[in-house]
């Protein structure tokens, strides 16, 4: 059996060095990578539930209460946090192990940060990938926390099942700004911090400015939390629960539209270097000719 195929069958076996191997090939680009997704395929049914967020939300903290919410239920759980990237080494800046200390020895839960490396969008450019792998591993559902960057975050959206979108009640002078990004892609909308004064003010407000849903009658869905102390979670899993089970077959189509061309997309691009692109501009620069149109043209052409 070869290294690829023994590490495929260790996946689907629900090996977690298994996993966390074909998730580094993976995210790597190394040799072989294609193989083991073309192997494991995936289990298209596990559901994927993305937070997402201005900075400062509390989604860490909302995802740490979410974990000890659904494992009580007996389900196994797998987390991607997406970080950003060093400048110097293309790593995660932040840590999985200290964001989630508590439940990084959980049996249940597996958790794995993915640097961005200048991915746009909230998301690391292997995202979709690591979740599939996931998901052949046989979780009960698959978390994806974004990278906090305001109103790019809109990918999340062509990747989740359920996309919950998570504000604080000092964001209320600013929801239209908000409303003009990434407001249009929350399946689920949660308030955080809920205790907090002007709570209810903001929820009123956000009340008046969602629509529904484009082919449904129906608004979003608005949970107070209180994350910090637990305040809310039972409430937020009922209704992202809830959005799956309505809108299950209605976004499967668009999903693995979003997906396909994401896929396709990295194929095109996976003979272009940054660093063979840094040599090639450098020469130009240095023969005071560098037309970055026309250096795009006869590069790709």
């Amino acid at each position: 059996m070869s290294k690829h195929q023994s590490l495929i069958e260790g996946v689907k076996v629900g090996d977690v060095k298994s996993l966390s191997r074909s998730i580094s090939l993976v995210e790597n680009s190394s040799e072989g990578w294609m193989d083991i997704m073309k192997g494991l395929g995936g289990n298209q049914d596990v559901p994927v539930i993305g937070f997402t967020g201005p900075p400062g939300a509390g989604k860490s903290t909302l995802i740490n209460e979410w974990i000890k919410q659904v494992t009580n239920q007996g389900k196994k759980v797998g987390i991607v946090c997406i970080d950003p990237t060093s400048p110097f080494n293309y790593g995660s800046l932040l840590a999985d192990r200290i964001r989630m200390v508590d439940h990084f020895t959980e049996e249940k839960v597996f958790i794995r940060s993915l640097a961005t490396r200048g991915s746009l969008g909230g998301l690391s450019a292997k995202t979709l990938e690591v979740t599939d792998i996931m998901k052949a591993f046989g979780f009960d559902q698959i978390i994806i926390e974004t990278v906090g960057v305001g109103q790019s975050e809109v990918e999340i959206a062509g990747l989740a099942d359920t996309t919950v979108l998570v504000l604080v009640p000092e964001a209320g002078d600013e929801i239209q700004a908000i409303k003009s990004g990434i407001m249009e892609i929350g399946d689920v909308f949660v308030v955080n911090k809920a205790d907090r004064a002007g709570a209810d003010n903001f929820v009123k407000n956000l009340r008046n400015v969602l629509m529904p849903k484009p082919g449904s009658d129906k608004h979003p869905s608005i949970v107070k939390t209180s994350a910090a102390k637990g305040e809310g979670i039972e409430e937020l899993v009922s209704a992202v629960e809830e959005h799956q089970q309505v809108s299950k077959n209605d976004k499967k189509e668009h999903l693995l539209v979003e997906k396909a061309f994401h896929l396709i997309r990295e194929q095109r691009m996976a003979d272009v270097s940054r660093e063979d692109l840094r040599e090639k501009i450098k020469e130009a620069q240095g023969r005071g000719d560098l037309n970055l149109y026309l250096f795009i043209e006869q590069l790709t052409n």
